[in-house]
């Protein structure tokens, strides 16, 4: 009885998030009480299943970003690049990709494109550009850019979470390639189908050549100490594997220094209101639905109904995994799949599989680049779905899904074809 009220709870939440009719973090959070409820757990238990060292990285991330943002350099850096291709639709067009993937590795997408989207709104409406090219670009840069690191999407800070040997230039030298070689591929397609319909305003151009980019930018302490506590930060998740240093304590602590060095400049109850608590008790949920499944053995069967279906093999496994997270992620948020995933993952080693690490790498990719098939497939979109409707710049879902489900297949087929040659041929 208690397993079926777990199935029943959780694919309710499950469908609850799909349809997005109410706020996510409480239809998490609700799961999880419920069952707590029906004694599925106890508190201790519950919040043993929270991956704390998830959160703190994520709420350290966020409070980095919300600082930094206050000094106008996202703004100021998004004006400039506009001004450097002269305001030219199709440049234009490639730099809003480069941006934001690079922005989404360095940073996280849905952080990125909660900053970049509404300057990029800000620009196509002074040009006179349509808006829907340039956001679709963006959702793509952002979960394919998102993939290369180990901050860049959620899915990958939970499974390098998970994985204790994965670091943050494990993730940039398995993933970049390929990421490399998807976004090359997708900006190739997206500049065919959509240079025909960017026409370029001369007039309107030069007006905004002579906008001055550098009033948006506080040239101040401020704008010194976050951009170097940044840096340091950052350079301190590459160095991660030589100085011995877990990421989320490097990310604690950078948050900490420059919460310490604004403190004459800044709020900080100020800086904690802007931190996207909905997204943080969102996973606490999250993690409390999929703690239930494992409580109840339905991870473990899964785990065994996957070895009984690959019978073992290494190589079929990892493509099954690609696709299955790939095409699933497309179809559901990307976030509440890989929660569930991961301890399938886990538990596969215990059935014989000691060498998984292929396994993890066919997950995190089929999961961030599955999330741009449909508008529901990654945090970022719904994100970016809804700061355009702000904007009074709606995304169809229908429409969407005409570019996503085409890039999401040629995705997964690049991927395939990467995971093949690089972990799987020495298995065969």
């Amino acid at each position: 009885m208690t397993t079926l009220l777990t199935i029943i709870i959780f694919v309710i939440s499950y469908c609850l998030l799909m349809i997005e009719k109410w706020n996510r973090a409480v239809v998490a959070l609700t799961g999880g009480v419920l069952l707590l409820i029906c004694n599925v757990y106890e508190w201790e238990e519950a919040f043993g299943f929270i991956d704390w060292d998830t959160i703190a990285l994520l709420f350290s991330m966020m409070v980095l970003v919300s600082i930094t943002k206050k000094t106008g350099i996202f703004t100021y850096v998004a004006i400039r690049l506009a001004q450097l291709v002269k305001g030219r639709p199709v440049p234009l067009l490639i730099v809003t990709g480069c941006f934001t993937a690079i922005g989404s590795a360095l940073l996280d997408n849905v952080t990125t494109v909660l900053l970049f989207v509404p300057v990029l709104l800000s620009l196509v409406k002074q040009l006179q550009l349509p808006a829907f090219p340039y956001l679709i670009t963006t959702i793509f840069s952002s979960n394919i850019g998102g993939a290369a690191t180990l901050i860049g999407d959620p899915p990958n800070i939970m499974i390098g979470q998970a994985v204790e040997h994965f670091s943050f230039l494990s993730f940039l030298n398995n993933m970049g390639p390929v990421v490399l070689i998807v976004f090359i591929l997708v900006m190739t397609i997206l500049l065919l189908l959509f240079k025909n319909k960017l026409y370029y305003n001369e007039e309107l151009a030069t007006k905004f050549m002579k906008e001055d980019a550098n009033k948006h930018l506080k040239k101040d302490q401020l704008l010194f100490r976050s951009l170097s506590v940044l840096f340091l930060t950052i350079a301190g998740f590459m160095l991660h594997p030589f100085i011995h240093m877990d990421i989320t304590t490097i990310a604690v602590s950078g948050a900490l220094l420059l919460l310490f060095l604004t403190d004459k400049y800044l709020d900080v109850e100020q800086v904690f209101q802007e931190v996207e608590w909905v997204t943080l008790f969102f996973f606490m949920g999250l993690f409390m639905l999929v703690g239930g499944l494992q409580t109840v053995g339905l991870i473990d069967e899964l785990a065994r109904g996957m070895v009984w279906v690959s019978d073992g093999d290494l190589p079929f496994t990892a493509m099954l995994m690609l696709w299955s997270s790939g095409i699933l992620s497309g179809i559901v948020d990307n976030i509440p799949f890989v929660a569930a995933m991961i301890p399938v993952v886990q538990e596969l080693q215990g059935y014989g599989m000691m060498d998984v690490d292929p396994i993890w790498w066919s997950l995190a990719l089929g999961a961030c680049l599955g999330g741009n098939g449909t508008l529901i497939g990654a945090s970022a979109n719904v994100v970016v779905a809804g700061l355009a409707a702000s904007y009074r710049e709606p995304i169809p879902f229908i429409k969407f899904a005409l570019y996503g489900i085409p890039i999401l297949l040629l995705s997964l087929v690049v991927s395939t074809v990467y995971v093949f040659l690089r972990y799987l041929l020495p298995f065969l």
